[in-house]
């Protein structure tokens, strides 16, 4: 479809997606094109770092969660940043191309990565950039998609299926291309429905990643130490996570979303808060919740006054089944 012919996109005003298409005016049908494979998605809100010198690799290994020793040129990643007490601070989509380690953030997030990266240098031969203001982001919901704007490609288990094409920022249109396209409202029905978290927005400031059922995704069990590592262990291996991401089915009959951070309640009591919600164009409106490991996962809650069924995402037991292998009573 030309540009002379393309809906014209309704743009989010607000909201952590403020500033790029939200839908083309048929966003049901945008979500059934992303299902078939076809279509790209505007993700230029997102920041962009890029890490350099031949340490890069040993060196991110050593701070962040992730294994990345050995990382091959076009292998996808994720990797977290975490406060010494485990909690969870930045997380880095990446991918290496022999030469750099291209990563991007949740909006708004690239400047304190890379700040908090830089002061980490030390005497390691390594060099910080953010680029968020001359590179983009880009989703495609073909895997195989071949790009030759792209800088970097990513493709990685937490890629809905598609790939991130990091491209220059002033050929944003030339690599949305011609082809059909999708708003955010359609990618983000689609990463919800997948359990895939959003740092920030799924999560809050006491958030470890075995809460959020990013352990195998972003994080390595058996790698060398990095800041945060003794708590992400002594969960894994010795107890269950305090809390557990849930999918939530919301009541179809109410009207509205409920907004995100809005508490998650079980008679009267809070047990958690909802985060990313969506319509999906099969199972209707949806949400992510974070709640309360001992909530019963059969339990109807209400978010924000919503009646909402769970889905189990993150195994509120799964401490008991790490322990007997361990040989932990």
């Amino acid at each position: 479809m030309s540009e002379e012919r393309r809906p014209t996109p309704v743009v989010a005003e607000e909201g952590p997606d403020a500033g790029v298409p939200w839908h083309y005016g048929d966003p049901v049908r945008e979500q059934r094109a992303l299902e078939r494979g076809v279509g790209r998605v505007d993700l230029s809100h997102r920041g962009v770092l890029r890490v350099t010198g031949p340490d890069r690799l040993t060196w991110l290994h050593s701070l962040t969660t992730q294994h990345l020793l050995g990382l091959q040129p076009g292998q996808g990643t994720t990797t977290l940043v975490l406060s010494p007490q485990g909690h969870l601070e930045h997380a880095l989509y990446g991918v290496d191309d022999g030469t750099a380690f291209w990563a991007h953030t949740e909006p708004g997030a690239a400047a304190a990565a890379a700040a908090w990266l830089d002061s980490m240098r030390f005497m390691m031969r390594v060099e910080v950039e953010d680029l968020s203001d001359s590179v983009a982001v880009v989703w495609t919901a073909d895997p195989d998609a071949a790009e030759p704007l792209a800088l970097v490609t990513r493709r990685a288990p937490d890629s809905l299926g598609g790939a991130e094409l990091l491209v220059p920022r002033d050929r944003l249109a030339d690599a949305l291309g011609d082809g059909p396209r999708a708003g955010t409202w359609a990618y983000e029905a689609r990463r919800v429905a997948a359990g895939v978290p959003r740092p920030g927005l799924d999560t809050d400031a006491r958030t470890i990643p075995n809460e959020a059922g990013l352990i195998g995704v972003a994080v390595h069990l058996d790698k060398g130490c990095y800041r945060g590592q003794e708590t992400v262990a002594r969960v894994h291996t010795l107890g269950r996570p305090p809390r557990r991401l849930v999918l939530l089915l919301l009541d179809g009959t109410e009207e509205r979303l409920p907004a995100p951070g809005s508490p998650l309640t079980l008679d009267g009591r809070a047990v958690g808060f909802v985060g990313s919600s969506a319509r999906h164009h099969e199972l209707g409106s949806i949400a992510l919740g974070l709640v309360k490991r001992n909530v019963e996962v059969d339990a109807t809650l209400l978010a924000d006054g919503v009646p909402a069924a769970q889905e189990t995402l993150v195994d509120p037991e799964v401490g008991l089944h790490v322990r007997p292998r361990l040989g932990v009573r």
